[in-house]
């Protein structure tokens, strides 16, 4: 089975095409399965439309449901698509996104941290003028929010779990107990962590989580799944064949797909 399950589309404001257009090249590009995964809104902001640039508005997600549904009936029997949705996670906001979500027939959620303080992760003034001392703070930090999301029992999936390092990729050399820690707290949760190659669109190139942690993550038995992160129909599956390999390499033998929130193994 070849699969994608982490795709977005123009509704969050930095992605190009229609759902549409992304199923049209998954079923280009031979895909079984595809999951739709676009930014959930702000849903503990005031406004309908907080930071237009990173996310689709409230008022847009009602449709943006509908419209993943209307297209799963309509492609039925050439493609299977799955509805799912990409959430920040917000400590201080976790039980309003829990109670949203409580309500909807989702496949899947993927839970990522893209904000550490007040700046998202992949700013690259994030990185400037920063120190040793800094930078440990900073992936401390950014692990901790990880685990703390794992914890939470919100979500399915985890995205990017290591993708601080996506602009500044000597973070994955830092040794801190936090990643550890982190580790620890994913493994107790079941949740599934995503390998998944939108790296190549920042400076790290490759895919997160890294080679490195991908072989900690073996060590624990925590199960793994594939999205390519894609903000561009034409990244739809992109490099699956090559992730699939370097698993089976690392000693994987499985992976997971999603439907109504329960995970289903299949063969790597």
């Amino acid at each position: 089975m070849i699969f994608d399950l982490h795709t977005h589309h123009r509704r969050c404001g930095h992605a190009r095409g229609e759902l549409r257009d992304y199923v049209e090249a998954a079923l280009a590009a031979g895909l079984d399965t595809l999951g739709f995964s676009d930014h959930s809104p702000f849903f503990a902001q005031e406004a309908d439309h907080h930071k237009p640039w990173v996310a689709m508005a409230r008022s847009e997600f009602g449709a943006y449901l509908a419209e993943a549904a209307r297209l799963r009936e309509e492609y039925r029997g050439r493609i299977r698509l799955l509805i799912g949705v990409e959430s920040d996670f917000f400590p201080e906001h976790a039980r309003l996104y829990a109670q949203t979500y409580a309500g909807l027939d989702l496949d899947y959620i993927i839970g990522s941290v893209h904000v550490v303080g007040d700046t998202d992760i992949f700013h690259l003034d994030r990185w400037a003028d920063v120190t040793e001392e800094s930078l440990l703070a900073e992936k401390e930090r950014y692990c901790d929010l990880v685990a703390a999301s794992a914890r939470s029992g919100m979500f399915d999936i985890l995205g990017h779990i290591d993708a601080l390092r996506g602009n500044y990729p000597r973070l994955d050399e830092i040794e801190t107990p936090a990643e550890e820690r982190m580790i620890e707290a994913i493994a107790e949760s079941g949740v599934v962590v995503e390998v998944n190659t939108s790296g190549d669109t920042k400076r790290c190139g490759g895919w997160y989580p890294s080679d490195r942690l991908l072989r900690r993550l073996r060590e624990h038995d925590i199960p793994l799944t594939f999205g390519s992160d894609a903000h561009d129909p034409e990244r739809v599956g992109d490099r699956f064949q090559e992730v699939r390999r370097r698993l089976r390499a690392l000693g994987y033998r499985e992976w997971h797909v999603f439907e109504r929130r329960q995970p289903r193994p299949i063969p790597l």
